[in-house]
């Protein structure tokens, strides 16, 4: 039967952006429909580690959302039955330099971010021990960062989606948007989707790395790329990694525009026992295949950083997507190319960290409230002179 809904909002993708702008949107008093074509995380989230990080992001806009979004997700922790349900935990991360030269860069990089407020504490090379003390020996010293946290993502998505139908928002999952309904005067109207209608006066495209699609069914455009990344998972343990620990060189291949494949040693417990090793990026369009070289590079990786895993069982790998923007900065607001359409996407692996901020933001532009953070760097028409990118 062809069902009609009306509301205030649609949110499109039902991933941990989607299910953040859904809670913060319905507990502004909005009316929210949230919908996927697939189950809840069912996309990158339930592909990611859970990081929620400052580490890794230089001074600038990006930072700054990840701040706001900490604190956020410090204050969602907090309430009662979270903290648990989601797997937060605030354990900190160690960024560690292997050489001299690199300690000089890594010290260089964290001074600018501790200008602009990050908690980024230099630590010597006999001291990294007492933080980590399976660490492979001979390093050079390190950082730790002591807001660095982790969740579970599936879990704390699921959790978020219930926070928000607790607020009144609904779950459609399994409906397939099919067409973004416009009026003759291109203002949005609502979605079509194999399922039905649901009409409202604005759409909040938070569909991932799909998000590219949901704009051209908008009849607009957004540069969304898949980035292809795989993560080992080891059998349980007890906790002999405390922190989520990293080689320095992971903060460039985060930044790299290479379509290239890159691996760089990424290694933290979880709350549930198993190691999850990374961290592997390339763009190679959406190909699942399974890469023996990328688990080897990963492997070795890990093994650089922590000797006693050679002796683990790796269980099984998984991989993602993450949805890659040319200047690695996620499309945050308003299109004024489409009134209406609203984006939330394009966080690449920032995405679990970035999105409490992130809903909060696109809450506030639905609202009609100024926003706790200056839009301009994330708007998504900032790319409507770029040249098309290519898949792979």
């Amino acid at each position: 039967m062809t069902k009609r809904l009306t509301c205030d909002v649609v949110v499109v993708g039902a991933g941990m952006v989607g299910a953040a702008c859904a809670l913060y949107a319905a507990r502004a008093g909005l009316s929210v429909a949230l919908v996927d074509r697939g189950p809840v995380a069912g996309g990158t989230t339930g592909s990611g580690e859970g990081n929620l990080l400052v580490s890794d992001k230089e001074p600038g806009p990006e930072l700054e959302l990840a701040l706001l979004s900490g604190r956020l997700w410090t204050e969602l922790a907090a309430e009662p039955g979270v903290g648990a349900s989601i797997e937060y935990e605030a354990k900190g991360g160690v960024v560690v330099a292997s050489s001299g030269e690199g300690l000089a860069a890594l010290g260089e990089f964290a001074a600018g971010q501790r200008e602009a407020g990050i908690d980024a504490r230099a630590v010597a090379a006999d001291e990294l021990y007492e933080l980590e003390p399976h660490l492979a020996p001979g390093t050079a010293g390190g950082v730790f960062y002591p807001q660095d946290s982790q969740v579970m993502p599936s879990l704390a998505a699921a959790q978020l989606v219930r926070l928000a139908r607790s607020s009144g928002a609904e779950l459609r999952t399994g409906w397939t948007v099919t067409a973004v309904l416009r009026t003759a005067g291109g203002e949005v109207r609502g979605v079509r989707t194999d399922r039905g209608e649901i009409h409202a006066p604005y759409v909040v495209n938070a569909a991932g790395t799909w998000g590219g699609e949901l704009a051209a069914l908008a009849g607009t455009d957004l540069p969304v790329l898949p980035r292809r990344g795989f993560v080992l998972v080891t059998e349980p343990l007890p906790r002999m990694v405390r922190h989520k620990v990293y080689a320095a060189d992971y903060v460039a291949d985060v930044a790299s525009g290479s379509a290239a494949l890159q691996t760089s040693p990424v290694v933290e417990g979880t709350a549930a026992g198993p190691v999850l090793i990374g961290a592997s990026r390339e763009r190679v369009g959406f190909d699942r295949s399974f890469s023996l070289p990328v688990m080897r590079a990963l492997a070795a990786g890990a093994t650089r950083l922590f000797p006693f895993l050679e002796g683990v069982r790796a269980m099984r790998a998984y991989v993602g997507f993450r949805p890659y923007m040319p200047d690695h900065l996620p499309a945050v607001g308003p299109d004024a190319r489409v009134p209406g359409l609203v984006h939330a996407c394009g966080h690449e692996g920032a995405g679990i960290g970035l999105a409490a901020g992130t809903g909060h933001l696109i809450a506030q532009v639905l609202t009609g409230v100024s926003p706790d953070l200056a839009l301009a760097p994330f708007l998504p028409d900032r790319f409507a002179n770029c040249p098309p990118q290519e898949a792979s």
